[in-house]
C-alpha cells in the first residue's frame, strides 16, 4: 500500500530532523532517486513540511527581530513554493505510472489528486508527532496532556481514514474506475509578472 509506505517515510524524516532539530541542518535524501523515485519524492516533501513546521513556530515570537521575521518570511515563502512544486513531481509520478491504464467510459475525476491527498498525509503526520509530544510532556499539567491525548486520538484516526482513502483513490486510478486530471497550481504571487508589486519594482 503506498500510504504505508508513506507514513514510514514520514516518520523516518520527521525521526531524522528532530536528531540536530534545526532548520540550518543540512538536508540528505535517504532515498535514491534512480531506485526509488516515489521514496525519494517522499522523503523531500515531509523535510520540506518539518522545516517549515519549524519556521512558522519561529515566526510566531512575539520578540522576533523584525528584520529577522522579514527574512523568515521570505525563507517561507520559498519553502511554500518548493512544496508546492514536489507535490506536482508526486503527481507527475502517479501520471507516468497509470499513463497505459484503460479507463472506463463511466470513470470519474476524485476533488483531489493523489499527490494532494498525501501532502495532507504528510502534515498530518507532523501534527501526529508533535501532539504526542505535548500528551506526554512531563513539565505540562495532567489536564494539559490528557486533552492533547484526545487530540491525538483523533489525528491517528484521521490518519487511518486518510491513508485508507488515499490507496483507494489509487487503486480506483489503477482500475481505470478514475482517471487522474491535474492542474498546475499557477501560483501569482512569486511571478514577476503576475505580481503587480513585483512588476512594479523590477521597472
Amino acid at each position: 500500500m503506498i500510504s504505508d509506505k508513506a507514513n514510514k517515510i514520514f516518520q523516518e524524516a520527521i525521526q531524522t530532523y528532530k536528531v540536530k532539530n534545526t532548520v540550518d541542518q543540512p538536508f540528505e535524501n535517504k532515498y535514491d532517486k534512480e531506485s526509488d523515485l516515489l521514496g525519494h519524492l517522499l522523503y523531500r516533501k515531509c523535510w520540506i513540511d518539518t522545516v517549515q513546521w519549524a519556521y512558522e513556530d519561529i515566526i510566531r515570537d512575539p520578540n522576533i527581530d523584525p528584520v529577522a521575521a522579514l527574512t523568515l518570511k521570505r525563507k517561507i515563502d520559498a519553502s511554500n513554493q518548493d512544496r508546492t512544486d514536489t507535490v506536482e513531481f508526486i503527481d507527475s509520478y502517479f501520471l507516468d505510472k497509470y499513463k497505459d491504464v484503460q479507463v472506463k467510459s463511466d470513470a470519474k475525476i476524485n476533488s483531489e489528486s493523489p499527490a494532494w491527498a498525501i501532502d495532507r498525509l504528510s502534515i498530518l503526520a507532523l501534527k501526529i508527532y508533535h501532539m504526542a509530544v505535548e500528551a506526554n510532556r512531563e513539565d505540562a499539567s495532567e489536564a494539559h496532556r490528557e486533552a492533547c491525548q484526545n487530540k491525538l486520538n483523533v489525528l491517528l484516526e484521521q490518519r487511518t481514514d486518510l491513508s485508507t482513502a488515499i490507496d483507494d483513490l489509487l487503486n480506483d486510478i489503477s482500475n481505470g474506475d478514475k482517471y487522474m486530471k491535474v492542474y498546475k497550481q499557477m501560483k501569482m504571487y512569486n511571478d514577476d509578472e503576475l505580481n503587480p508589486v513585483l512588476r512594479a519594482a523590477n521597472k
